[in-house]
């Protein structure tokens, strides 16, 4: 088990030195946010993302991301990134800008589909920045098993299945995940501005806003969360249905959507379309299925065409606490947790199944670390939060040691961080204290300071720790040529010979159409 393939994307905004958000152009000494592989943009001009390349070795993962962020922070000129998941304070939705990538047929595509989410969900709830944990089981691992099983199956199939049974088990227990690493109890009330929420002051403080037992509000109804999607049953049973009600998502108008339209008044596109979904990223999971797309791909027709290639994880908040965003032993309980999700039988996931887990969502989001919470299991059972939080944590044990122990055969050093990272979860179950939440509401009244300046001061600790060691010359040579290469692609892009707009948008979207079964 030494094989696994991780990835990690880290997004971060580009704030002032007064804590507000950046209204500067992506900076040119980035390279291009279209081409680049490792340094991009998500909704936002402001929010910055940044791409490992797969890794094998945890070490050489945790490398990549601080060689990646340690060379974005050299280039920012009088500006931080911020360090936590609720973005700092925010003017109007229309000061917030767009990223923007260019003028290809690609690039505009890019552009419009964030204009469309900011006329569907406002631009504010796309400043949310997050961790996405990419994850890939090696194929000595798929051939094992599927020997194990006496499988028939080819071995992609066979691969295909096991990764839906994999997203059904993650799907049932990723409430933990929340309540774990959740960052996200307090918010500036600039985000909520003009919005109905039922968030308390802080200390009196009426610019921060909390819940006292919250873990999460960016994976609850103020974040990533969309009443269009609301009625949207995705089916995660086979890699078919999956696809298949996906694809009736984007092609499926909705009447909301209908009254913005497709274009304006001047004739300039305002989204994609008036579907559902604009296109698949556009649905709102904790967790998906992905496949590498080939130039002009949809990613529903890569996973159509060649299977799931590895998942993502995406319900995870930035953690304030480390100026990566994300730290070691947060990734060695993943591996174990999504291995143990793979490992176990997963039965077919109902309706009725699937709302059971967006109510234990929504309490762990909003209650997650009362010591009065209930969930309700899969087969309908209540139960408390801390008891079937134990039981699954003592259920990985086996995993954990699974996974240490093969680290220790190939290094002939003995390996416990598996063993130790598990550890460190059990003791946030017996202490609510020691979670992601509680420590950042406890800075907030120790210091009696608002989110927006506690925001800022770790931002300001990052950015010190990212730049005071300045990276060795030939490292950032060479990013300085992929972004100077990135550079010319975009233009390379904007200058060959294209069709219109219109008709790229109609070929792209003619793959739903054959993906939908």
């Amino acid at each position: 088990m030494t094989g696994i393939l991780r990835g990690i994307e880290r997004e971060a905004l580009r704030v002032d030195l007064n804590g507000k958000l950046a209204l500067t152009p992506h900076p040119a000494s980035l390279g291009s946010a279209l081409t680049h592989p490792q340094i991009t943009t998500d909704f936002s001009e402001a929010l910055l993302e940044f791409i490992t390349p797969p890794s094998h070795r945890t070490e050489d993962l945790f490398i990549h991301l601080e060689t990646i962020q340690k060379f974005a922070a050299s280039r920012l000129d009088n500006e931080l990134m911020w360090g936590a998941s609720m973005p700092c304070v925010l003017g109007s939705d229309d000061t917030i800008p767009v990223a923007r990538y260019g003028d290809s047929n690609n690039g505009l595509m890019k552009t419009i589909y964030r204009k469309g989410l900011g006329h569907r969900y406002g631009r504010a709830m796309q400043t949310i920045s997050g961790v996405h944990y990419n994850f890939s089981l090696p194929d000595a691992f798929w051939a094992w098993l599927r020997n194990k099983e006496n499988s028939l199956e080819n071995p992609q199939d066979f691969k295909d299945r096991k990764y839906f049974g994999l997203i059904r088990n993650f799907r049932r227990y990723f409430w933990l995940l929340i309540y774990l690493f959740g960052a996200s109890p307090a918010t500036c009330r600039s985000f909520v501005a003009n919005r109905e929420h039922d968030l308390l002051p802080m200390n009196h403080d009426a610019n921060t806003l909390h819940k006292p037992w919250a873990t999460s509000l960016r994976m609850g109804d103020l974040g990533y969360q969309s009443t269009a999607q609301e009625g949207l049953h995705v089916c995660y049973n086979a890699r078919q249905s999956y696809i298949s009600t996906l694809c009736r998502a984007i092609t499926t108008p909705y009447g909301d959507y209908e009254d913005i339209g497709t274009l304006d008044a001047q004739g300039n596109y305002q989204q994609l379309n008036t579907g559902i979904l604009q296109i698949e990223n556009e649905f709102y999971s904790s967790i998906r299925p992905k496949r590498t797309a080939r130039p002009g791909e949809t990613a529903l027709m890569a996973l159509c065409h060649r299977g799931v290639e590895y998942i993502e994880v995406r319900c995870l908040d930035i953690d304030p606490f480390n100026s990566l965003g994300v730290n070691r032993d947060q990734a060695g309980f993943l591996d174990t947790f999504l291995l143990y999700c793979c490992l176990l039988d997963s039965p077919e996931t109902s309706i009725e199944e699937g709302a059971i887990s967006v109510r234990n969502q929504k309490a762990v989001v909003n209650e997650g670390r009362n010591p009065e919470l209930t969930l309700c299991k899969p087969d309908g059972q209540h139960t408390s939060l801390q008891s079937w939080a134990n039981e699954l944590l003592q259920n990985m044990q086996p995993v954990a040691e699974l996974l240490d122990q093969a680290h220790s055969r190939e290094s002939r050093v003995k390996h416990q961080s598996y063993q130790g990272s598990l550890a460190q979860q059990i003791a946030k179950i017996e202490d609510a204290s020691l979670t992601p939440s509680a420590q950042i509401l406890a800075r907030l009244s120790e210091k009696n300071i608002s989110y927006s300046n506690f925001a800022m001061e770790i931002s300001k600790q990052h950015f010190t720790e990212l730049v005071e060691e300045k990276l060795p010359d030939k490292i950032i040579e060479r990013f300085e040529q992929i972004s100077k290469l990135s550079l010319q692609e975009q233009q390379k892009l904007e200058h060959q010979s294209q069709d219109s707009f219109a008709d790229y948008l109609q070929k792209y979207y003619k793959q739903y159409s054959m993906c939908c079964g």
